[in-house]
């Protein structure tokens, strides 16, 4: 059920099979608290990165990319990020956000903290984890800030409750103990690897983890390898690279048989 009123794009609905996507309800952005709670924070980081010529106007539109995360963390802990200073394409913001975030995350974990937030939902632009954030970064290094207090917002959750089904269900109904090699996909690493094989290329190994040890470095090297596809003339991939990651046969599968009707007749 989604609360009266609210208007969603057609867009925000189109989720893979078992994806899942959380919104902020468009009514609430007029929520008088949740508004001001935007203005404290964004003049708060608009101080803090002063001496950088930062100005953020906009907090989806200006954290999405890692930049001014990668500035506001190395402000106020001290520590210097290796990071690339400028990153136009998405893998590239992508590395620099797992950067940023696993720098956050393992800074505020001992202290308690719900990570609430994740490389796809800042990179999407999703305000409620932005938010989160940025509170969480404030409160711990104890900025010198009031925040709104009693601040709640309501968000919508799309999800895909009852996909039809297709071929690759009945294959998974009836032969899921031959399909255990799918797996293999999960860490993106041999889907790497398999593009440069199809294209005919070598992949930088500073490119992509080839070791993965993390949730957060296999979303990056399926991601990266869905980059790769796009750039040899495949549709992006339905799937998501969290999908693949999570062991999502019917996903995994999907994005080989792309691969494979693409390239079966290449000599």
């Amino acid at each position: 059920m989604l609360p009266s009123g609210t208007d969603i794009h057609p867009e925000d609905t189109l989720l893979e099979e078992n994806a899942e996507r959380i919104m902020l309800d468009p009514t609430s952005r007029e929520n008088l608290k949740f508004k001001d709670l935007l203005k404290v924070l964004i003049d708060w980081i608009n101080s803090e990165l002063e001496e950088e010529r930062i100005i953020v106007k906009d907090l989806e539109e200006d954290c999405y990319d890692g930049q001014v995360l990668q500035k506001l963390f190395e402000k106020l802990s001290g520590r210097k990020l290796n990071v690339a200073e400028v990153t136009q394409s998405e893998i590239g913001q992508k590395q620099k956000l797992q950067t940023v975030l696993e720098a956050v995350n393992d800074l505020l974990r001992p202290h308690g903290w719900t990570i609430e937030w994740s490389v796809d939902s800042i990179h999407s632009k999703n305000l409620v984890a932005i938010v989160y954030l940025l509170v969480a970064l404030a409160m711990h290094f104890q900025a010198p800030i009031r925040l709104p207090e009693h601040v709640s917002v309501q968000v919508v959750v799309v999800k895909v409750r009852n996909p039809s089904r297709d071929a690759f269900d009945t294959l998974l109904d009836h032969a899921p103990d031959k399909l255990n090699v799918v797996k293999t996909f999960a860490d993106g690493v041999y889907l790497i690897l398999l593009m440069g094989l199809l294209e005919d290329y070598f992949v930088p190994l500073y490119n992509f983890f080839l070791t993965p040890e993390s949730f957060e470095q296999k979303v990056h090297n399926v991601a990266f390898a869905f980059e790769l596809m796009q750039d040899g003339g495949l549709k992006k991939p339905k799937a998501r690279p969290e999908d693949v990651v999570n062991l999502n046969l019917k996903s995994t599968l999907r994005v080989l048989y792309n691969l494979f009707t693409n390239y079966k007749n290449t000599e």
